[in-house]
């Protein structure tokens, strides 16, 4: 396994020392655009990792929610994108269907790109019915890295948000995650 972590506005900087990947918030809902994405961007590119750009999704409006994200988030070959599908701030989500036709038009609108679904055990287990995560499951899950207790297959997994959100891929090595990641 590899080693990556997740960014998003709440950090202002971060360390790139034996990280591989980096994803980074992009956009949320239809106004949302992280003010940090293009230093954040820059910073795991000049670092040589792998990178992503996830987009937190909110229940309504997924075309738009798609075409919005594809519009913000940067676009090099390799790039990977996601949706990440919980519990928004007005206590609302996106329904299964929702989750599926925003991953399904993300890839639609960019077919080059891996796409995969971030969301946690619980949604995964309990509010997901169709077992759809695109191209990869990304799976939020705070015990032992590489070890969430799904039986599901993942490609990502988030094993803790302290002192940042950390992440291990199941992939041998960075070469692997790169070669996957360009379908």
């Amino acid at each position: 396994m590899i080693r990556g972590i997740d960014v998003s506005s709440h950090q202002a900087t971060f360390d790139t020392d034996g990280v591989s990947f980096v994803l980074v918030k992009a956009t949320e809902g239809r106004s949302y655009v992280n003010p940090r994405l293009a230093a954040q961007t820059k910073r795991a590119r000049d670092a040589g990792c792998v990178v992503g750009f996830y987009h937190f999704l909110w229940p309504g409006n997924i075309t738009a929610q798609a075409e919005y994200f594809v519009s913000k988030a940067p676009e090099q070959p390799g790039d990977l994108l996601a949706a990440d599908w919980e519990t928004t701030g007005e206590g609302t989500r996106a329904s299964n269907a929702e989750k599926d036709r925003f991953i399904r038009e993300v890839k639609r609108l960019r077919p080059g790109h891996r796409v995969l679904l971030y969301c946690n055990r619980d949604y995964w287990l309990n509010r997901d019915s169709t077992s759809y995560a695109g191209d990869g499951l990304w799976i939020a899950d705070y015990v032992t890295a590489g070890k969430p207790r799904i039986k599901a297959d993942w490609v990502i997994h988030q094993y803790t948000d302290r002192p940042l959100d950390k992440d291990v891929a199941d992939f041998a090595s960075e070469d692997a995650l790169r070669e996957w990641a360009t379908p």
